[in-house]
């Protein structure tokens, strides 16, 4: 029997459909929400058990979850304690000036355009993992309460708030399981 829970993957645009195949490879169900009908159906069917903010475009993003009326009922469920974990522009969707859930001040496509993108091997809480930057943001300070995981040539590239995880480089891009474990961990 499988006790692992089922997780929201928000899918306004951007690399839902790969952090969906991450969690299928870990044995987790995953429910994309691409409105507030998908919202309210995962609520009612799963009790919010977590939700992946993928990569993509965060301004895009931010009118999206806007215009689905999704902003607030998002944002009451982290901030009522639902695990959440953002990717690139979902690392970006988390801080001061969008959902405003967690206390981080970030520094959007601090890596460049894309050709500015790249791939390295580094420690994330003490493991070495992969982690692909795609026109990547980074995190230029954290407030208390916020534990540093990794570090990258002097930049905050993951962080995390009691269950809000973020990334700057995107974990699902790679075959390693890691860092979706370590979030599937925080659900427990």
């Amino acid at each position: 029997m499988n006790t692992k829970p089922t997780l929201a993957v928000l899918a306004l645009q951007g690399a839902f459909l790969e952090h969906q195949q991450m969690l299928e490879r870990l044995g987790v169900g995953s429910k994309l929400i691409r409105n507030l009908d998908d919202w309210h159906d995962y609520a009612v069917q799963q009790g919010r058990k977590g939700l992946i903010i993928p990569g993509g475009e965060s301004t895009a993003m931010t009118r999206i979850i806007k215009d689905e009326n999704l902003y607030e009922p998002v944002r009451t469920a982290i901030l009522g304690g639902m695990p959440v974990f953002g990717t690139c522009a979902g690392l970006i969707m988390l801080d001061h000036e969008h959902l405003d859930t967690m206390d981080i001040k970030v520094k959007r496509n601090a890596y460049g355009r894309q050709l500015g993108s790249f791939y390295t091997e580094n420690t994330f809480k003490g493991t070495t993992v992969p982690m692909t930057f795609i026109r990547a943001p980074y995190i230029e300070d954290v407030g208390n309460g916020v534990e540093v995981l990794s570090v990258v040539d002097d930049h905050i590239v993951a962080a995390q708030q009691g269950k809000q995880l973020v990334t700057s480089f995107h974990p699902e891009l790679n075959d390693d399981t890691h860092i979706h474990e370590y979030f599937l961990s925080l659900i427990g």
